[in-house]
């Protein structure tokens, strides 16, 4: 399936819309709810079997995606904002919680992501932190964008759980 082109059209979200929706292990969508479906405006058969990185925003720097996937393959939960792209090329933000979903031998079998409106707090933040570390991508990599959010969470004095955590309150 062929990515979007953006645009600057966004969907919100209303409080108490929950976005949920399930992968394979290698990001494959296998389940979706009626809201993920409806504000990606795919069909579900369109969505179904795809990788989930079809809703990937150009916005987004890839050190999000990067650290997502480096906690969920660790049997480690993380929540995140994320920026998708719709199939209009509109988009929409989310809180985002992901977690695996382990087999009866502790083996991941899936992974499992709800997700819900972003608070206003984090919007004051998070889309010029992603816009820093996608031009740190940009000029030097996805190592260059991971330095610099270490270093701001550095001087923050605060961890990336604590600081994500802190927005959404």
């Amino acid at each position: 399936m062929q990515k979007q082109t953006p645009n600057n059209r966004e969907k919100t979200l209303q409080n108490d819309d929950f976005i949920v929706s399930k992968t394979d292990t290698k990001g494959k969508i296998i389940y979706g709810n009626k809201t993920f479906i409806a504000i990606s405006g795919y069909l579900e058969d369109e969505l179904l079997g795809t990788p989930h990185s079809i809703l990937r925003h150009p916005d987004m720097p890839k050190v999000i995606f990067s650290f997502l996937w480096e906690r969920i393959k660790n049997k480690e939960e993380i929540f995140a904002y994320v920026k998708n792209l719709c199939k209009d090329g509109s988009y929409y933000w989310v809180f985002a919680n992901v977690t695996a979903t382990l087999d009866a031998n502790g083996l991941v079998r899936d992974y499992h992501s709800v997700r819900r409106k972003p608070s206003s707090k984090a919007f004051q933040v998070i889309p010029q932190l992603y816009s820093e570390l996608l031009k740190a991508e940009n000029s030097g990599g996805i190592e260059a964008s991971k330095k610099l959010l270490n270093k701001i969470l550095d001087e923050k004095g605060i961890s990336y759980d604590k600081f994500i955590l802190s927005l959404q309150q």
